[in-house]
């Protein structure tokens, strides 16, 4: 009989990429996605019709869990703690928000050649991409690890907070980007394009979840893992660690940015407050509630966590953020491996109860 320690590599990876897990979480995303499109045409007498304000607002959870799944792939995968994700995030949106802009008025300088959208869509990769690049190659190849690069992002995040707040960068300062009207000559106002939108997020989740799959599932994946648990190992058997921190560090970098830029049109504005080191902290809770090292509990975490700030912000909205932190300290404390880990459990348990069953009928 053939196991699983006896298959060639690339049948390896195949099976786990098509595991029970990446099976199911594909197609919750795919129903979910298909029964709001549905729900959404039906007549709005229909008690069951879901608003073009709802699909608004769950494409915008999209963008979230998008944002979430690149912090898991180098926190879960990686062991980096990356507390400045927001600032790819708000560099994808910037990148948007330019292009939205360029469609009412002209831009100047070299603001201009974000009037074509390919141009905007390869500045949405690549603006995150060589920030995390550069970023990366200094910090990696002087081995800041742990705290310390946390920190440093942190630090850099903060940075490009205060620099865009400032008149002179030309990009709205203070106040940010807004007043966008249309999206490749489609007004963002019609609810053809408010489900357009919430349809491309989904999309785009379910690609970069497939994609991160199978980045954790190849070669490049198990090494990441085995940088995770014992860097010197791994270094000292010829691996160029620093390498594959990088790479995995601007793969997670363009993924944030790509969810900034769907983000923007969705909301309708984006500013320096984006870049806010709490919001690159809030994202950290979500995977830390979803789970690490799962991405599917990133993206249980970044739906769970928002659709509480939609419902408590209106209820409670000054005791959101204590909230938040009570949540992180019970997740820490109770939950170490979050709603992922609880799943996990269950299913273990479940399989514990059926196996004397199996061997009893099997007797």
């Amino acid at each position: 009989m053939t196991t699983q320690a006896t298959l060639p590599g690339r049948d390896r990876s195949r099976q786990a990429f098509l595991s029970r897990s990446t099976l199911v979480t594909s197609l919750v995303l795919i129903v979910g996605m298909l029964l709001v499109l549905i729900l959404n045409a039906l007549p709005t007498s229909n008690a069951l019709h879901v608003s073009g304000a709802t699909v608004a607002l769950l494409g915008k959870y999209f963008t979230y869990m998008l944002l979430a799944l690149a912090v898991d792939l180098i926190w879960g995968y990686l062991g980096i703690l990356s507390l400045g994700h927001g600032a790819f995030f708000a560099l994808g949106g910037y990148a948007m928000g330019l292009y939205l802009n360029a469609q009412t008025s002209v831009l100047p300088g070299w603001q201009a050649m974000m009037t074509y959208f390919p141009v905007a869509a390869l500045m949405v990769l690549l603006a995150p991409g060589l920030l995390a690049l550069v970023f990366g190659w200094l910090a990696f190849r002087s081995r800041v690890t742990g705290v310390y690069f946390s920190i440093i992002t942190q630090a850099l995040t903060f940075a490009l907070m205060l620099a865009f707040n400032r008149n002179e960068m030309g990009l709205g300062g203070s106040t940010g980007l807004t007043r966008f009207y249309e999206l490749l000559g489609f007004s963002l106002s019609s609810e053809g394009m408010t489900v357009a939108l919430f349809l491309a997020s989904g999309i785009a989740v379910l690609l970069a979840f497939w994609l991160c799959r199978a980045i954790t599932v190849s070669r490049l994946g198990r090494v990441s893992v085995a940088t995770r648990d014992a860097e010197a190992r791994v270094r000292f058997i010829g691996y160029r660690v620093d390498h594959v921190k990088l790479a995995l560090f601007v793969v997670s970098a363009m993924i944030a940015g790509v969810a900034g830029a769907l983000y923007v049109p969705q909301v309708g504005i984006i500013n320096p407050s984006t870049f806010a080191p709490l919001f690159s902290i809030e994202v950290v809770v979500w995977v830390a509630l979803g789970g690490r090292a799962t991405l599917y509990g990133a993206l249980l975490g970044a739906l769970v966590v928002n659709y509480l700030k939609t419902v408590l912000t209106g209820a409670m909205p000054d005791a959101w953020l204590f909230i938040l932190g009570a949540l992180f300290v019970l997740v820490t404390m109770v939950l170490p491996q979050g709603i992922a880990g609880v799943i996990a459990k269950w299913r273990g348990r479940r399989h514990a109860a059926v196996q004397p069953g199996q061997r009893e009928a099997s007797a």
